[in-house]
Protein backbone atom coordinates (compact mmCIF):
# COMPACT_ATOMS: atom_id res chain seq x y z
CA UNK A 1 0.00 0.00 0.00
CA UNK A 2 1.48 3.04 -0.83
CA UNK A 3 0.40 6.88 0.55
CA UNK A 4 -1.80 7.26 -3.01
CA UNK A 5 -3.77 4.46 -1.94
CA UNK A 6 -4.75 6.04 1.22
CA UNK A 7 -7.36 8.87 1.46
CA UNK A 8 -6.81 12.43 2.69
CA UNK A 9 -8.12 12.94 6.41
CA UNK A 10 -8.77 15.70 8.83
CA UNK A 11 -4.74 16.30 10.51
CA UNK A 12 -7.09 17.61 13.90
CA UNK A 13 -8.29 14.24 14.10
CA UNK A 14 -5.08 12.50 14.13
CA UNK A 15 -5.40 11.84 17.30
CA UNK A 16 -7.71 9.09 16.13
CA UNK A 17 -4.58 6.87 15.41
CA UNK A 18 -2.07 8.96 17.83
CA UNK A 19 -3.69 8.76 21.08
CA UNK A 20 -0.96 7.69 23.30
CA UNK A 21 -2.01 5.86 26.42
CA UNK A 22 -5.14 5.14 27.97
CA UNK A 23 -8.10 7.61 29.10
CA UNK A 24 -7.12 8.49 32.78
CA UNK A 25 -8.84 10.17 35.56
CA UNK A 26 -7.16 13.44 37.40
CA UNK A 27 -7.42 14.16 40.88
CA UNK A 28 -6.58 17.50 42.53
CA UNK A 29 -7.37 19.71 45.54
CA UNK A 30 -6.33 22.89 46.82
CA UNK A 31 -7.81 25.49 48.87
CA UNK A 32 -10.15 23.42 50.20
CA UNK A 33 -11.43 22.19 46.93
CA UNK A 34 -11.22 19.13 45.59
CA UNK A 35 -11.96 17.93 42.00
CA UNK A 36 -11.65 15.21 39.11
CA UNK A 37 -10.93 15.24 35.14
CA UNK A 38 -11.10 12.75 32.99
CA UNK A 39 -7.84 13.33 30.22
CA UNK A 40 -6.15 11.70 27.25
CA UNK A 41 -4.11 13.67 26.49
CA UNK A 42 -0.92 12.28 28.45
CA UNK A 43 2.84 10.79 27.55
CA UNK A 44 5.50 9.38 29.35
CA UNK A 45 8.52 11.62 29.06
CA UNK A 46 11.25 10.25 31.09
CA UNK A 47 11.42 7.05 33.24
CA UNK A 48 13.96 8.23 36.00
CA UNK A 49 12.67 10.18 37.19
CA UNK A 50 9.42 9.16 36.36
CA UNK A 51 8.07 12.08 34.84
CA UNK A 52 4.63 11.89 32.97
CA UNK A 53 3.67 15.13 30.81
CA UNK A 54 -0.15 15.99 31.14
CA UNK A 55 -2.43 18.20 28.43
CA UNK A 56 -4.78 20.22 31.26
CA UNK A 57 -6.93 22.28 29.19
CA UNK A 58 -7.11 25.84 31.01
CA UNK A 59 -10.75 25.63 30.66
CA UNK A 60 -11.31 22.64 33.28
CA UNK A 61 -11.97 23.80 36.38
CA UNK A 62 -9.16 21.10 37.96
CA UNK A 63 -6.24 23.42 36.00
CA UNK A 64 -6.17 26.02 38.61
CA UNK A 65 -6.33 23.57 41.32
CA UNK A 66 -3.71 21.79 39.55
CA UNK A 67 -1.89 24.78 38.39
CA UNK A 68 -2.40 26.53 42.52
CA UNK A 69 -1.00 22.90 43.95
CA UNK A 70 1.20 21.76 42.08
CA UNK A 71 0.25 18.04 42.50
CA UNK A 72 -2.12 15.79 40.90
CA UNK A 73 -3.43 12.16 41.24
CA UNK A 74 -3.44 10.11 38.25
CA UNK A 75 -5.94 7.31 38.08
CA UNK A 76 -6.20 4.75 35.44
CA UNK A 77 -9.80 3.18 35.13
CA UNK A 78 -10.59 -0.09 33.37
CA UNK A 79 -12.77 0.02 30.28
CA UNK A 80 -15.99 -1.27 33.23
CA UNK A 81 -15.51 2.38 34.32
CA UNK A 82 -16.38 3.85 30.46
CA UNK A 83 -19.81 5.65 31.43
CA UNK A 84 -18.31 6.77 34.81
CA UNK A 85 -15.28 8.38 32.37
CA UNK A 86 -17.59 10.03 30.44
CA UNK A 87 -19.92 11.71 33.13
CA UNK A 88 -16.96 13.00 34.86
CA UNK A 89 -15.94 14.45 31.39
CA UNK A 90 -19.26 15.85 30.82
CA UNK A 91 -19.29 17.89 34.01
CA UNK A 92 -17.67 20.80 35.77
CA UNK A 93 -16.50 20.29 39.07
CA UNK A 94 -17.40 23.72 40.16
CA UNK A 95 -21.03 22.49 40.08
CA UNK A 96 -20.59 18.89 41.54
CA UNK A 97 -18.84 17.12 43.94
CA UNK A 98 -17.61 14.11 41.60
CA UNK A 99 -16.63 11.35 44.16
CA UNK A 100 -20.15 12.07 45.78
CA UNK A 101 -22.16 12.53 42.20
CA UNK A 102 -20.28 9.30 40.69
CA UNK A 103 -19.63 6.76 43.35
CA UNK A 104 -16.26 6.97 43.80
CA UNK A 105 -14.57 6.56 46.91
CA UNK A 106 -11.78 8.79 47.78
CA UNK A 107 -8.51 7.29 49.01
CA UNK A 108 -5.87 9.56 50.73
CA UNK A 109 -2.74 9.58 49.04
CA UNK A 110 0.85 8.87 50.85
CA UNK A 111 3.31 11.53 49.57
CA UNK A 112 0.73 14.41 48.04
CA UNK A 113 -2.50 15.85 49.27
CA UNK A 114 -4.67 14.62 46.78
CA UNK A 115 -7.67 12.12 47.03
CA UNK A 116 -6.79 9.22 44.76
CA UNK A 117 -9.87 7.16 43.14
CA UNK A 118 -10.29 3.59 44.97
CA UNK A 119 -12.19 2.20 41.71
CA UNK A 120 -9.54 2.64 39.49
CA UNK A 121 -6.91 -0.19 38.62
CA UNK A 122 -3.96 2.27 39.24
CA UNK A 123 -2.97 5.28 40.49
CA UNK A 124 -0.03 7.81 40.57
CA UNK A 125 0.90 10.42 43.38
CA UNK A 126 2.38 13.19 41.12
CA UNK A 127 4.23 16.82 42.17
CA UNK A 128 4.97 19.14 39.33
CA UNK A 129 8.05 19.05 37.65
CA UNK A 130 8.25 21.60 35.08
CA UNK A 131 5.41 24.20 34.30
CA UNK A 132 7.26 26.23 31.54
CA UNK A 133 4.70 25.48 28.87
CA UNK A 134 1.92 25.77 30.65
CA UNK A 135 1.05 29.36 29.57
CA UNK A 136 1.77 28.73 26.17
CA UNK A 137 0.04 25.29 25.63
CA UNK A 138 -1.53 24.38 28.82
CA UNK A 139 0.97 21.55 29.27
CA UNK A 140 2.41 20.40 32.58
CA UNK A 141 5.57 17.71 33.18
CA UNK A 142 4.74 15.83 36.49
CA UNK A 143 7.13 13.42 38.28
CA UNK A 144 5.35 10.40 39.30
CA UNK A 145 6.76 9.73 43.41
CA UNK A 146 4.55 7.02 44.22
CA UNK A 147 2.47 4.05 42.34
CA UNK A 148 -0.20 1.81 43.55
CA UNK A 149 -1.31 -0.91 41.17
CA UNK A 150 -4.11 -3.72 41.96
CA UNK A 151 -2.78 -7.01 41.16
CA UNK A 152 -5.60 -8.41 39.70
CA UNK A 153 -5.93 -8.19 36.86
CA UNK A 154 -2.71 -8.19 35.62
CA UNK A 155 -3.40 -6.53 32.92
CA UNK A 156 -7.05 -4.88 32.90
CA UNK A 157 -8.96 -3.74 29.34
CA UNK A 158 -8.24 0.28 29.28
CA UNK A 159 -10.11 2.97 27.19
CA UNK A 160 -8.56 4.61 24.64
CA UNK A 161 -10.12 8.00 23.28
CA UNK A 162 -10.28 7.89 19.71
CA UNK A 163 -12.54 11.73 19.56
CA UNK A 164 -16.48 11.90 18.90
CA UNK A 165 -17.50 10.07 21.84
CA UNK A 166 -15.68 6.73 20.74
CA UNK A 167 -13.15 4.69 22.60
CA UNK A 168 -11.27 1.91 21.74
CA UNK A 169 -10.76 -0.67 24.17
CA UNK A 170 -7.36 -2.41 25.13
CA UNK A 171 -8.57 -6.29 24.57
CA UNK A 172 -5.49 -8.27 23.76
CA UNK A 173 -1.61 -8.58 24.91
CA UNK A 174 0.87 -9.48 22.96
CA UNK A 175 4.07 -10.58 24.86
CA UNK A 176 7.68 -10.52 22.34
CA UNK A 177 10.10 -10.33 24.85
CA UNK A 178 12.21 -13.07 23.29
CA UNK A 179 12.78 -10.17 20.15
CA UNK A 180 13.63 -7.88 22.05
CA UNK A 181 17.67 -7.15 23.53
CA UNK A 182 17.67 -7.96 27.30
CA UNK A 183 19.42 -4.53 28.17
CA UNK A 184 16.59 -3.08 26.58
CA UNK A 185 13.84 -5.25 29.23
CA UNK A 186 13.39 -3.83 32.80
Amino acid sequence: MTVSDKQDFPVAQARRYLEPGPVVLLSCRHGGEHDIMTLGWHTILAFQPSLVGLMISGGNHSHRLIRDSGICGINVPSADMVDTVCRIGNTTGREIDKFDAFGLTATEAEHVDVPLIGECHACFECRLHDDTLVAGYDFFVFEIVKAHVATTPPVPEMLHYTGNGVFRLSRETLERRALFRPELLP
